[in-house]
């Protein structure tokens, strides 16, 4: 059963600790890569997948996010809705609790605003609310295979078996799946948070104890631009290929 995907919640509110010093003047969704700031690439393939409303999180340089949203959506004509965490950075779980009346009770698309991905044969967004089964899932993760997520330097994240389900990666061993940062998650997932400010790896890992949690393959190219010196690799990726 397909989910129609209305909403997406994109994360904008990290320090950029590792994209430093260009983060010391401006926030890290707005550094260019390949010719457009970080951010409007994830919420271009956001807004391709038909998705016309994105919440979006802000904590550091706060101010600078909020002024290109707006300058955006004159452009696009889509709806931003800031998420405001000015007074406190609250992690990517306590992100989505604080952002969750303005989410809605239908699943949802989550996406960093920090790693870069191009489509392949299809949309990815769309294939991944295509593989959405609600009465089996409260999280799908978007996938990369470990030898294909370029820039990443982990010794990945997941296992997957074949029906999708996901596993963690076991102690000091490889994991073929690194996570892309997209997903869909259902609303009742977002529930009981441990503390203020925590992880979304708690959200995840109550759904893998339930066997609700699964992966699906990206089948195109995709980008982990965490450091300076990943934008003239992922560019000159980008372009030759």
């Amino acid at each position: 059963m397909s989910a129609m995907i209305e909403t997406a919640m994109l994360m904008a509110a990290g320090l950029g600790k590792r994209m430093r010093p260009l983060t010391a003047t401006r926030p890290k969704p707005l550094i260019r890569v390949a010719g457009q700031a970080l951010i409007d690439h994830a919420l271009d393939r956001i807004e391709e997948a038909g998705i016309r409303r994105t919440i979006v999180n802000v904590h550091y340089l706060a101010d600078a996010i909020e002024g290109h949203l707006k300058s955006r959506a004159r452009r696009t004509g889509a709806d931003y809705i800031v998420s405001d965490e000015r007074d406190r950075l609250l992690e990517t779980g306590g992100g989505l609790i604080k952002a969750l009346p303005l989410l809605g009770d239908k699943p949802f698309l989550c996406a960093n605003s920090d790693n870069l991905w191009i489509n392949g044969p299809v949309d990815s967004i769309r294939a991944l609310a295509g593989r959405w089964d609600d009465e089996a899932m409260d999280a799908l993760l978007l996938m990369v295979p470990h030898a294909r997520a370029t820039g990443n330097s982990g010794s990945g994240d997941f296992r997957m078996d074949p029906r999708g389900r996901l596993s963690r990666r076991s102690p000091g061993r490889i994991a073929p799946f690194v996570f892309t940062g997209v997903q869909i998650l259902s609303p009742r997932l977002i529930v009981d948070p441990p503390s203020d400010v925590f992880s979304t790896n708690i959200f995840w890992d109550r759904a893998i104890a339930a066997d609700r949690a699964y992966g699906f393959v990206h089948p195109g190219l995709w980008f982990d631009v965490g450091r300076p010196e990943s934008i003239p690799l992922v560019e000159a990726a980008i372009g030759s290929g």
